[in-house]
């Protein structure tokens, strides 16, 4: 479903925010990609999504380009901060995405997420007027109401009240049994535990381990119980530590 191909960024010259980037999730993947701030994580979501050109390497969706209409139509994408349409309601966001993707019989899924979401009273507020947590359960609801293959969530659990919480792990939950693939960045890692069944964790713009959480398990042994554990050991560890760990970010 997703294949990332040697993808760098930079944003200065000769500073990396991304270096040399490869991994590839499967149809029906759920992937948590974690690492500390400044590791690269969204930076690497934006550019799949499309909305940072590539300095080098190559992203396919579906075995399309990432910045191909028909990548668009299998990908959704929550962004950690999102920006409603200004003069645009709620509702009208969802109207927008519906005629964007030629939705037909569209309402009753959008009725559906806005009253998951408790949005269904808020419908005619502006965009300008959304609350923080609002701005994030439309983003949510748009991104979730094309029916996509592939979504992508940048930290989706900021700023919701516990009930959306709870409604964004039941709907992930939900596209996890449908075979949907998901990419969950987050740095809430009982999340990733509960849904991942592959670990993408970097730093500093690399990739210290693609694999699943056995797999980690199984690497450290012993040594560590918890993901929180192994996430601080990977994360932490002095460049002699990483030699030992060659091999894993494949």
């Amino acid at each position: 479903m997703l294949n990332l191909s040697q993808v760098s960024k930079s944003f200065k010259k000769g500073e990396y925010a991304v270096k040399e980037l490869s991994f590839e999730l499967d149809s029906g993947q759920t992937a948590g990609l974690i690492g500390p701030n400044g590791a690269g994580k969204s930076t690497t979501i934006k550019c799949i999504a499309g909305l940072l050109r590539l300095d080098t390497g190559s992203i396919t969706i579906a075995g399309y380009d990432h910045t191909s209409i028909e990548a668009k139509r299998r990908m959704a994408y929550v962004p950690e901060m999102p920006e409603p349409y200004p003069l645009l309601t709620a509702w009208e966001h969802m109207q927008f995405i519906a005629q964007a993707y030629g939705l037909n019989n569209w309402k009753p899924r959008a009725e559906e997420l806005f009253e998951r979401f408790e949005l269904t009273e808020h419908r005619n507020k502006l965009g300008r007027e959304l609350s923080k947590g609002m701005r994030q359960k439309v983003s949510i609801c748009t991104a979730f109401l094309h029916n996509p293959d592939f979504i992508m969530l940048d930290e989706p659990l900021i700023g919701l009240d516990p009930k959306a919480i709870r409604e964004v792990k039941l709907l992930m939950a939900e596209e996890k049994q449908k075979g949907k693939t998901l990419l969950i960045s987050t740095h809430i890692l009982d999340t990733v535990e509960r849904f991942a069944d592959r670990l993408l964790i970097m730093r500093t713009g690399t990739l210290l381990w693609n694999g699943t959480p056995a797999e980690l398990k199984t690497h450290f042994g012993n040594e560590v119980h918890t993901l929180e554990d192994i996430f601080f050991t990977l994360t932490q560890s002095s460049p002699v530590d990483e030699a030992s760990m060659e091999g894993s970010a494949d």
